[in-house]
């Protein structure tokens, strides 16, 4: 047992477990280096890369960091305006309702029906992704993203039109919501990912929170077209950065060299110490490897990214593709599996324990803040504080919500700055808490370590949804500062609990990550869904407080969830080896 992590019965090794670091306790010379496994030498003490990287230049994994970096933050800047697209309505909600002639659960629906097209689409884009890769995608969904929001924009006062722009919109939507966590994973090694993780889920849920600022404002100054015209203007804006500098990340990787999940780099697997390492280690050389080339080649202080040279193989490098043939949007199947079978992959994953964890840790918070979003100008727009959009949309920022309200003239910290320091905390709590408990695991790193994190989505999140709810219930009293400062609380506990669960799944189930993010899509967008349809009729029957401390306490019980996750996870992990939910339901 390690760390509380309870071992399976069966004497196997578990997908996901790897051996990561070298003991850092003992001398030098006494360390062990498999001439078998390339590691990163970076640091004073070698890291076994995990997966380990083929030969291929075309591998993304050999690709040089900052080219890798370069990919993911222009899938990061793209999905901050892409995840704009759901509370794009938020703090419009009154204008559009007199502009339409519609009541406010048929405003709330033009969201409801645009987050039901993200999960539907999620379907059909997730098995495309799992056959010919993922750039065509990102493409397409940057396309359907312009066309929509200009669609959308000159829908004029036919409601029906909107509709189905922002259903478009969600189409747009799927691409990135579903397959920018799955890049990291292609993109980078295990010891990699905390942080680039926290980064995309910051961009795909964080930025969400300073849209509502901006289309309040657009929409008092220029009208709520604007509010579509602008996304479009600066999605095509980025078009072209997407086109030029976003290759293919999908890359058929030879099994043997997806250690996490055949259990080479062992601690048992390793072979005796090889003298070497003395003469490759960074202080003692500047390049790698040894003159017989027994050492593989990994990274040293001088060198940000990872390069591959293994100096022992006999077998052919295949020739790295042109620039020209990377921009196709289509390189080539990545693997030989029927498409309708992938299609129909979610579905029985949902019954899989650790995937049904993490639509919960991920999607019910997701939820709780699209609630929030719902029903906010309903709680807002009544006395006593009579906001209107621009002051709705002030809710979700740094900035004050009414700097010219007579009840307030100060600025206060809000929502987009929960998410800022949700995306900074679960970004050093990924890597920090993980390290640590691998250095005292002996080097051995266990998936189960990234749950940890929930700890702290339980102590902000629950507060936030307790304190919200008991706040916004008496504004006379608290006004409009407590209920956002606790807002912000719960949105720092949602981007946390979203950076736990896309690591976890990533790091415990990479082989079927792709299906699991689609699982995870599908269930927030129909639950989101779900509750706006239903939103504005549960607050006028049950009333603020009561809602909130229902709502609260569902997610306090759900927190609770991860400390059996946590001990069994890795029992689980060996279970659903041995009995596939794939292979059972004859789709692998």
């Amino acid at each position: 047992m390690g760390l509380g992590v309870l071992n399976p019965k069966h004497d196997e090794h578990v997908p996901g477990t790897s051996f990561v670091l070298d003991d850092a306790s003992r001398p030098d010379h006494s360390i062990d280096i498999d001439t078998r496994l390339k590691y990163d030498r970076s640091g004073k003490v070698p890291v076994i890369l995990v997966p380990q990287p083929s030969d291929d230049p075309n591998d993304p994994l050999n690709w040089p960091l900052w080219r890798r970096d370069l990919i993911l933050s222009i899938l990061s800047i793209v999905s901050v305006i892409a995840s704009a697209l759901s509370p794009l309505l938020a703090a419009n909600t009154l204008t559009l309702s007199l502009y339409f002639e519609r009541d406010f659960t048929q405003m709330a629906l033009l969201t409801g029906y645009h987050l039901l097209g993200v999960g539907v689409a999620g379907f059909f884009f997730v098995a495309s992704a799992r056959v010919w890769g993922k750039r065509h995608l990102f493409l397409l969904g940057t396309i359907l993203i312009i066309i929509s929001s200009a669609w959308g924009g000159a829908s004029g006062h036919s409601y029906k039109s909107l509709l189905w722009a922002r259903v478009v919109q969600g189409i747009g939507l799927a691409p990135f919501e579903a397959l920018v966590n799955a890049a990291v994973g292609d993109l980078y090694f295990v010891h990699e990912r905390g942080k680039r993780m926290a980064l995309t889920n910051m961009a795909l849920f964080g930025g969400a929170f300073f849209t509502p600022i901006l289309v309040g404002k657009i929409t008092y100054t220029l009208g709520w077209q604007w509010s579509f015209y602008f996304i479009a203007i600066f999605t095509g804006a980025l078009l072209p950065f997407v086109f030029f500098f976003v290759p293919e990340t999908a890359f058929r990787r030879a099994e043997h060299l997806n250690t996490d999940f055949t259990g080479e780099g062992r601690l048992e697997g390793r072979s005796r110490p090889d003298p070497a390492w003395e003469k490759s280690r960074p202080e003692n050389s500047t390049k790698q490897g040894s003159p017989n080339g027994s050492v593989p080649t990994s990274l040293d202080k001088h060198h940000s990214d990872t390069e591959i040279r293994n100096l022992n193989s006999q077998r052919p490098v295949p020739a790295k593709v042109s620039y020209a043939r990377s921009l196709l949007p289509f390189n080539g199947r990545k693997t030989d599996d029927n498409f309708f079978k992938l299609v129909l992959r979610p579905f029985p994953l949902f019954f899989h324990p650790a995937i049904l964890w993490a639509c919960l840790i991920q999607g019910t918070m997701i939820g709780w803040t699209v609630f929030i979003g719902v029903v906010l100008a309903a709680i807002y727009l009544g006395p006593p504080l009579f906001f209107n959009e621009v002051t709705t949309g002030y809710m979700y920022t740094g900035v004050s919500p009414c700097l010219n309200h007579p009840l307030v003239s100060t600025n206060r910290d809000e929502a987009f700055v929960g998410a800022v320091l949700g995306f900074l905390l679960a970004g050093f709590l990924a890597d920090w808490s993980t390290n640590l408990m691998i250095r005292r695991n002996k080097g051995v790193y266990e998936p189960e370590f990234r749950i940890v994190l929930v700890v702290a989505q339980l102590i902000t999140g629950c507060i936030g949804l307790y304190g919200f709810g008991i706040t916004s219930n008496n504004l006379p009293q608290y006004g409009w500062f407590l209920p956002d400062f606790f807002f912000a609380w719960e949105v720092m506990g949602m981007v946390i609990g979203a950076v736990a669960s896309a690591l976890y799944i990533v790091d415990a189930h990479r082989e079927i990550a792709v299906e699991a993010f689609t699982c995870l899509l599908i269930f927030k967008n129909i639950f989101s869904f779900g509750l706006t349809w239903s939103a504005y009729d549960w607050l006028v029957q049950a009333g603020v407080l009561e809602t909130f401390m229902v709502i609260a306490s569902i997610q306090v019980v759900i927190c609770c969830l991860s400390i059996p996750m946590y001990i069994f996870g890795k029992r689980n992990r060996s279970f659903m080896q041995r009995h596939d939910l794939l292979k059972l339901t004859h789709l692998w």
